[in-house]
């Protein structure tokens, strides 16, 4: 997932939440009835998550996971401080595009031995993702619990009050761009579609469809200015020029997804994990539908999905390591299906997630879309170079800096990134 913005709350906030954060600190095991702890950020998963912490207790009745959940800024900023203070919980959520520093800083538990114990089969998860954690440690530090793709959520309600068709399975970027002018009507207050500046459910897949790259194969420069990869930006800065989407200053007082919600933006651009929020409003549940990303060069979405990990800290690494197998296995998978919090990582749950939403006839389009998949480009300190997009990519979308300038600026940034964190 993507997960957000991240910003940096006060240093005394931070202190403050990390009250009763983890009984970390230690590699001790009592061998009677503990409780672990199991961090997430807010949002429409926590009662799956509950769920699956009341499942595991069942099973293993001496073991008790108490959910800590933060809104999703707050979160990395107190995993931050409590992984180096030794505080963090014992088991959390990861983002590949995070991870770096916490593994090379010898944060996070290896559960290769409990996964090799326990006959888990890897081939249950996707490759991809698998692949977007992998270290080149020989450590194993979790399991996916969800996987991510993109696709086009759409209001069919201001399609029809401008007599536009639904968007076609195969339609291309040129009809992606001219469905959106059709359906901005600045007198209605409404736009086509909203274009932030996003990497995940935004440029990063334009980009890859228009046969670019974000970083060369090797992992040690940006190629994000190449010709290939400006084009896939320009899709994006031309719905900006065209007044297809509200900019990015509107963008940043409501966000897209709520923009869409309110019925003000009739495309947006985004993953799986909207699902059930959005299916959950009954405001716009029946206007809402989906379709596969527009074709560019080629067709592409990245992918991606959090994963559980577990703190190297933590008092209980053996209970953190069966909970953590257990959190992203067949049956912790079948109630985040069920509830429709997620689309899960494990193969063969995937339907159980759509038919809990049976209103959302095209949900398979998501899972369509993994065959023409990318991971998500995450090497490096990636959550640093992505950090810096709105710095050097701002002036593009505001129309004030050509796309061949920003992205040149860009990549000479992303370039010192890897060099020095690489």
């Amino acid at each position: 997932m993507n997960r957000k913005s991240l910003l940096s709350p006060a240093i005394v906030v931070v202190a403050a939440l990390l009250a009763g954060c983890s009984s970390g600190g230690g590699t001790s095991n009592s061998g009677g009835p503990v409780t672990i702890t199991y961090g997430i950020w807010a949002g429409t998963q926590t009662p799956a998550m509950q769920e699956i912490a009341d499942a595991f207790t069942k099973e293993n009745p001496n073991i008790t996971v108490k959910i800590q959940e933060r809104p999703y800024p707050e979160f990395w900023s107190t995993l931050q401080t409590g992984a180096a203070g030794g505080t963090a919980p014992d088991a959390f959520w990861m983002l590949a595009q995070q991870i770096r520093p916490y593994a090379v800083g010898g944060q996070l538990l290896d559960i290769s031995d409990a996964v090799k114990n326990q006959n888990v089969d890897l081939a249950n998860y996707p490759r991809a993702v698998l692949d977007l954690y992998d270290q080149g440690d020989g450590k194993l530090y979790g399991l996916p619990k969800d996987v991510d793709t993109n696709a086009v959520w759409y209001n069919k309600a201001l399609f029809d009050k401008a007599g536009v068709a639904y968007p076609a399975a195969n339609w291309t970027w040129a009809d992606f761009r001219e469905t959106a002018k059709k359906l901005t009507d600045p007198a209605a207050g409404t736009w086509g579609v909203a274009a932030p500046l996003d990497y995940q459910s935004g440029y990063y897949n334009s980009i890859f469809q228009a046969g670019g790259q974000v970083i060369s194969d090797d992992g040690k420069t940006s190629v994000i200015d190449s010709p290939e990869a400006q084009a896939g930006i320009k899709f994006w800065t031309d719905l900006q020029a065209d007044k297809s989407s509200p900019t990015l200053q509107q963008l940043s007082d409501t966000e897209a997804e709520t923009m869409f919600e309110q019925g003000k933006v009739a495309m947006y651009v985004s993953g799986a994990y909207w699902a059930l929020k959005l299916y959950q409003n009954k405001t716009i549940q029946a206007k809402v539908d989906v379709a596969p990303l527009p074709t560019g060069v080629k067709k592409a979405t990245v992918t991606s999905g959090i994963e559980n990990v577990g703190y190297a800290g933590t008092k209980h690494p053996e209970e953190t390591k069966k909970f953590l197998l257990f959190a992203s296995g067949e049956q912790a998978a079948n109630i985040q299906a069920k509830s429709g919090a997620v689309l899960p990582a494990y193969k063969g749950t995937e339907k159980a997630w759509m038919n809990a939403m049976p209103e959302f006839k095209n949900l398979q389009t998501f899972i369509d879309a993994l065959a023409y998949s990318v991971p998500l480009p995450v090497q490096g300190n990636a959550a640093e170079w992505q950090g810096l997009q709105a710095k050097y990519l701002t002036a593009a979308w505001d129309g004030k800096a050509s796309v061949a300038d920003a992205a040149a600026q860009y990549a000479d940034a992303i370039d010192k990134v890897l060099a020095e964190n690489g």
